[in-house]
């Protein structure tokens, strides 16, 4: 096969997939350069999440007219000019790709006009080709239009998730951007309806509560701080009472960048060690600021990551002011770990639900949460089911590192993961009931008022008829806000609002690639939360339980996710590995 050069109209496509993954990409690339441009105010207008339409004006300098076509043109850029510029970076953009990459699979219009200037231009291009420029009457600053993304490409849009997951993904990159840049104005407009605004006061807390509510915003504490180094550290982390099961409210910047990075969220989580519990992780927005030739930022085509000169003195300038602010206010009692219940796991009680209702409780914990039983009751109640993807009769033996249970076949041993384990049986049940029109649901004894995000909302709003489906109940109240009635029965011991919240932080992600339908992919995630965690020690009674009921699922070697629930170990194994074979 000879080699040959790309049609430059699919190597812009190709570039393009570099840059703009999502309709949020083209949000958080216009975003950048309305801030590189000074604008004082920017508004996004999105329709069907991002998929139809999204226009972002600002107030900014705006583009002289003769450099309007240059703009689009692939590594164009205002931002810098010399390889030594490239390692002192100070704008977010500076690739000259963005406005390159988006035209390429969409149809844009673009209408900037500088201040100083009395007229303003109109230039419009559809994948990658110029349509039309010219003169116009405009106000100062620049609006795009970005019409009908990847419609070119349609094998993209086969990607892009629902609706309400593309509007999530757009409120968190403008959420985000608006903590970083509290003095200026923020609004998103989702099909019409304004969904979130800040007054550009200048200060992140009155946008923490635009963003989160005031009950959050009040439940976090300031962080101001510079290291020896010359790294400084500014911006809120939460009280340790402040806690989510996942950890998309871990946001960082590096010189007001938005970026993501494991050591970062690796040094909050370390400076809240022992006052969380298992599973549990702290929210924090936080900014770095250090000199810019001190970080790379070009390691990523959407800039989303970056590498420090020293990360251990990064990590180190995060974890310490963060670990003071949490201790100041943490009471002591938190800091002492339970011993009898949960022991050193951080668990304070049970989320599982029947037939697990003492989970957690009159644990018998060693130092290895190990535990050892010889023999089983006769009076086995539950029959072994002997279809055939069933397990053999399993002898429960004892319990490893709180999070796997060891137990004997009649050919050899079975290591069970007790989390993977309960998701299987919990999802099995859950799904029986919805076939039969019966899906089991706890009233809550007063309704909980669920002051929701704007992207939280979408979601919900979209989700309504499939989250009912699974056991929830809930009414609008008004705005972003709703009522919850009631919960799945599964999940009847846990806090019912930290619960839903979870459930709907794991919604945003996406669907779950095994499911099916959307009821489904919704079962899957309160599976997940309702089901007992590693870490969490088990009486020989509740091992038991979960052995029995186990034999009795449809499917008991793999969770609803499709992990395995265990690994065998042969008898014949065992023998050879110990050469007696």
């Amino acid at each position: 096969m000879s080699i040959k050069i790309l049609p430059q109209t699919v190597a812009d496509k190709i570039a393009a997939g570099e840059v703009v993954e999502r309709p949020a990409s083209v949000v958080k690339e216009l975003i950048e350069n309305a801030i590189d441009a000074h604008a004082t105010t920017i508004r996004v207008e999105i329709s069907k999440g991002g998929k139809q339409r999204i226009k972002v004006a600002d107030d900014g300098a705006g583009i002289p007219a003769d450099d309007v076509p240059l703009a689009f043109r692939r590594h164009a850029t205002s931002k810098l000019s010399t390889i030594e510029e490239l390692f002192q970076v100070r704008t977010l953009g500076f690739r000259g790709e963005a406005l390159a990459s988006i035209a390429a699979v969409s149809q844009l219009t673009m209408t900037t006009r500088p201040a100083d200037c009395t007229g303003g231009t109109q230039i419009r291009v559809e994948g990658g080709v110029q349509q039309s420029l010219s003169p116009v009457g405009a106000p100062a600053g620049t609006v795009i239009t970005v019409d009908n993304l990847f419609f070119n490409v349609p094998a993209r849009l086969k990607f892009l998730k629902a609706d309400a997951t593309e509007t999530g993904h757009i409120f968190r990159i403008v959420s985000h951007y608006a903590m970083a840049y509290p003095e200026i104005r923020f609004a998103l407009h989702s099909n019409g309806r304004q969904v979130f605004q800040t007054d550009g006061s200048g200060e992140m807390f009155d946008v923490l509560v635009s963003v989160w509510k005031l009950d959050t915003a009040r439940q976090m504490v300031p962080v101001h701080a510079e290291s020896d180094t010359g790294i400084a550290v500014d911006g809120y982390v939460g009280t340790p009472a402040l806690h989510r099961g996942q950890r998309d409210q871990l946001i960082f910047f590096v010189n007001r960048r938005s970026i993501q990075d494991r050591s970062l969220a690796h040094a909050v989580a370390q400076a809240y060690h022992t006052f969380l519990p298992i599973g549990r992780h702290p929210v924090a927005v936080l900014n770095i600021s250090l000199p810019p030739e001190e970080v790379d930022v070009n390691v990523h085509p959407t800039k989303a990551e970056v590498k420090f000169r020293q990360p251990g003195a990064v990590f180190s300038a995060v974890q310490r002011p963060v670990r003071a602010a949490v201790l100041a206010d943490a009471p002591m009692v938190r800091a002492a770990k339970t011993v009898g219940n949960g022991s050193e796991s951080g668990w304070q009680g049970n989320h599982a639900g029947e037939p697990f209702a003492s989970l957690g409780s009159g644990a018998r914990a060693s130092r290895f949460g190990f535990e050892m039983q010889r023999t089983l009751p006769t009076d086995d109640p539950f029959p072994i089911n002997d279809a055939e993807n069933s397990l053999p009769p399993l002898r429960v033996v004892g319990q490893i590192q709180q999070m796997y249970i060891i137990t004997e076949g009649p050919d050899g041993l079975y290591l069970i993961d007790q989390h993977a384990a309960h998701e299987r049986i919990l999802y099995e049940k859950m799904m029986a009931q919805h076939a039969t029109a019966a899906v089991a649901r706890q009233q809550l004894l007063s309704p909980e008022l669920l002051e929701l995000t704007p992207g939280q909302a979408a979601i919900v709003a979209a989700e309504l008829a499939a989250l009912n489906a699974v056991g929830f109940s809930l009414e609008p109240f008004g705005g972003t806000s709703y009522r919850l009635l009631a919960v799945p029965e599964i999940l009847a011991k846990a806090d019912p609002t930290a619960a839903f919240l979870d459930i709907v932080g794991e919604m945003a992600e996406g669907a779950v690639p095994l499911a099916k339908e959307t009821h489904e992919r919704i079962a899957l995630i309160v599976c997940k939360r309702a089901a007992i965690k590693g870490g969490q020690t088990l009486s020989t009674e509740e091992m038991l339980a979960l052995i029995r009921l186990l034999e009795q699922s449809q499917n008991p070697r793999t969770c609803p996710h499709g992990r395995p629930t265990m690994i065998h170990m042969s008898a014949y194994r065992l023998a050879r590995e110990f050469g007696r074979h």
